[in-house]
């Protein structure tokens, strides 16, 4: 069975997606389509802008987004899955490939998603930390024993888990965490704590946005970050989106999950090839690769 996975913040780079507006016309209607609901061109900032200008969370979001959904597109029949899943912001992008969002309503969302993200940040000093070589439950007990906002935000692969909080939270975790034997304990450059309890007014604010956008059943089980478990029923993807920004990225559990139903490759498609090292790193043998186009 085809599992195909898109990627979350982080995977962007310059260029992305030229290839597809040059040489697929539908390729570049989409993208247009983007400029417009976006009100800036995207596009240039895509194609041409600098490290720091795909940065900016208004745009890195909708950016990743954008060259996943359109790649999908443009595979045609060679887009056939029989399960999906996203990661973190990835779960928009399978959903609209999947058709329970049509492209319009998903960048709509996206943008809202990102820009009440950034708003969020600003509320409080936040920030996540890349945490290797410890198991999830004593990476779960050190955050509960922290007097201070810090949580499991990604559980990536096994050994490696991202937690996320108050930026006195982090630097007291990070101390806990490797005197307890972490490989690695490493503060990461991001503007905020995402998926913790912080991204609260994001929550609330995205949650209307959702309420509002029309869902349907998608033509496959997409398996969603909050539950790591498959989801057809539009209202319960609904739900599930909703507790997204404040709940952990299920990601190793999403992973075993697939190979259990019947998982026999996973396809990522967007930019980069990072789903593929996390994936690689829950089952050696799978087949894990980029989706290319022919």
């Amino acid at each position: 069975m085809k599992a195909f996975v898109f990627p979350g913040q982080g995977s962007q780079f310059t260029g992305m997606g030229m290839d597809l507006y040059n040489n697929y016309p539908k390729a570049k209607e989409l993208f247009e389509k983007a400029n417009d609901i976006l009100g800036f061109r995207i596009t240039d900032l895509m194609f041409a802008g600098t490290d720091e200008d795909l940065r900016q969370t208004k745009v890195t979001q909708p950016a990743i987004f954008l060259h996943s959904v359109i790649l999908a597109g443009v595979l045609g029949d060679q887009f056939n899955p029989d399960m999906a899943a996203g990661h973190s912001l990835g779960e928009f992008s399978a959903l609209v490939a999947a058709g329970a969002l049509s492209f319009e309503n998903g960048l709509i969302l996206v943008s809202k998603r990102a820009m009440a993200m950034q708003k969020a940040c600003e509320l409080q000093p936040s920030t996540m930390a890349a945490i290797l070589g410890l198991d999830d439950e004593v990476v779960e007990k050190a955050c509960l024993e922290i007097d201070a906002v810090v949580v499991p935000a990604n559980y990536n692969s096994p050994g490696q888990i991202v937690i996320s909080g108050s930026v006195e939270g982090i630097d007291q975790a990070i101390e806990k965490l490797s005197s307890l034997g972490a490989r690695r304990a490493l503060k990461l450059a991001v503007g905020g704590a995402f998926h913790s309890p912080l991204m609260e007014p994001a929550r609330i604010e995205l949650e209307k946005a959702i309420d509002e956008a029309g869902f349907n059943k998608p033509v496959c089980a997409v398996y969603q970050n909050v539950t790591a478990g498959p989801s057809t029923d539009p209202q319960i993807i609904k739900e599930n989106l909703k507790l997204q920004l404040t709940a952990p990225v299920r990601w190793t559990q999403t992973v075993k999950n697939m190979l259990r139903d019947g998982a026999t490759g996973f396809y990522e498609v967007g930019p980069g090839a990072v789903l593929q090292g996390l994936i690689k790193k829950v089952d050696r043998v799978v087949t894990a690769e980029s989706v290319k186009l022919t």
